[in-house]
Formats: C-alpha cells, sequence, structure tokens
C-alpha cells in the first residue's frame, strides 16, 4: 500500500484558476537555507537558545511522511511545546512545479533530542492554492513570506521577510534533488525566517505568500489543539 496523499488544490497557472488533485509520495523539510549567512547563523543561535544542537549541513533536508501534509484549518499536537514556521513550499506534478506556502509546525521539546524526530510528529498545514513557478521565478526575490500567530488572545506578527533572504530555488533543487527540477510527486519546503521576539507557541497560526509584482497573495491558516501528555 502506498504512503502517498492526495491533496486538492486550486491551481492559478497560464491565466486561469482550476482545480488539481496532486498525489505527494514524498516530502522534504529543507532547513538552514538562509542565503545570508549571518542571518542563518542567527536562527542557529536562536534554536540553540532553546536548546537545539547545530545542524550536520546547511542546508539540510530532512524527509518527513508524506501523510503529514494536510490542508485542514486546525491540527491536534501534543502538549503546549509546538509551534508554526513559515515556508514556501513547492510541488512537483505532471512534470510542472508550482509553489505554495505551508507551516513546518514542529515540536520543540522534541527537536532538543532529535530534529528529524520533531519534524515528524507535528502535521504540516499547507494553503489550498498553488502558483505555476515559472511564472513567478523571474521576480523571486521580491516575494514575501509573512506569519502571524494568536498568543494571549493578541494577533502578532511572528515572522516576516523577502525570498531572496533565501537560497535560490534552483540551487535547492541541485543540492536536494541533483537535478533543475522537482520530481513528480515531490512537495519540499523551502526553510524559514527567524520568529520576530523568539520562538513560541500559539493557539492559532496564519500565514501567506504574496506577489507585490502580480498583486496576489495566499493565505491560510490553523488553530492548534493541545492534547493532554499524560506520560
Amino acid at each position: 500500500m502506498s504512503s502517498g496523499i492526495e491533496l486538492e488544490f486550486t491551481v492559478e497557472a497560464d491565466g486561469a484558476a482550476k482545480p488539481m488533485t496532486i498525489r505527494i509520495e514524498q516530502a522534504v523539510v529543507t532547513g538552514w537555507t538562509g542565503r545570508d549567512p549571518v542571518a542563518r547563523d542567527r536562527h542557529i543561535a536562536e534554536l540553540e537558545a532553546i536548546g537545539i544542537a547545530r545542524p550536520a549541513s546547511t542546508p539540510i533536508f530532512y524527509r518527513v511522511s508524506a501523510r503529514r501534509l494536510t490542508t485542514a484549518t486546525r491540527i491536534e499536537v501534543s502538549g503546549a511545546e509546538s509551534s508554526g514556521e513559515v515556508e514556501f513550499v513547492l510541488f512537483g506534478a505532471s512534470g510542472r512545479s508550482y509553489v505554495g506556502t505551508g507551516s513546518d509546525h514542529t515540536d520543540r521539546k522534541a527537536e532538543t533530542y532529535s530534529v528529524t524526530v520533531s519534524k515528524q510528529m507535528c502535521d504540516k498545514p499547507v494553503a489550498p492554492v498553488l502558483w505555476a513557478l515559472d511564472e513567478v521565478i523571474d521576480h523571486w526575490d521580491s516575494m514575501i513570506l509573512r506569519a502571524f500567530a494568536f498568543i494571549g488572545g493578541a494577533r502578532v506578527l511572528y515572522q516576516q521577510g523577502t525570498l531572496d533572504a533565501l537560497l535560490p530555488v534552483a540551487e535547492l533543487l541541485r543540492r536536494g534533488f541533483g537535478g533543475e527540477r522537482l520530481p513528480d510527486g515531490v512537495a519540499m519546503f523551502g526553510g524559514t525566517f527567524a520568529a520576530i521576539g523568539g520562538i513560541r507557541p500559539a493557539s492559532r497560526f496564519e500565514f501567506e505568500l504574496e506577489d507585490p509584482v502580480l498583486k496576489r497573495v495566499i493565505r491560510h491558516g490553523y488553530d492548534v489543539v493541545e492534547l493532554p501528555v499524560l506520560g
């Protein structure tokens, strides 16, 4: 039996928006993808401050179950020590690549002893709208990732940055997959920015990818339901 998952998207490409079912057989979460080594090291230091060891390499490509990906607006987590991270997400389907956005929701307690395990423990919400990668790649660096967290009843800006702060798509594909395109059936999270005010849990996480050139935005959000940890 296949371990993959099928997700339903609205794909905006070639001047039209149409529904598309994408089967994902392999999910990859790319870590430490900062283009600026100073900013990258600041994020590493941010994680070290909460007990997370430095990565073995930068960037690094973590495999997670494809079934962790979801377009749901609610996820359940164990305890109160997880948090979201906004990222761009690439999808390979029918010989073409698409880009959207998602949250690499991660268990921070597990992350202190194994980043790989922590990545597997939480669902990874993704927005149900995608753009054709070839229609945005020429102005890729100008696109903006942004996230808001609901903390103590207040909606606060949690992350924000332009994609010129992260490694280019071509380099990620070359280093992660040894080629120039994302294979069909693969979803790849492309990295994130340091959290404004530090990493912390939230009752709700909202994230978006803005294209200031074509003047459009992909938005998604999800509630975080904490399940009790009894031992």
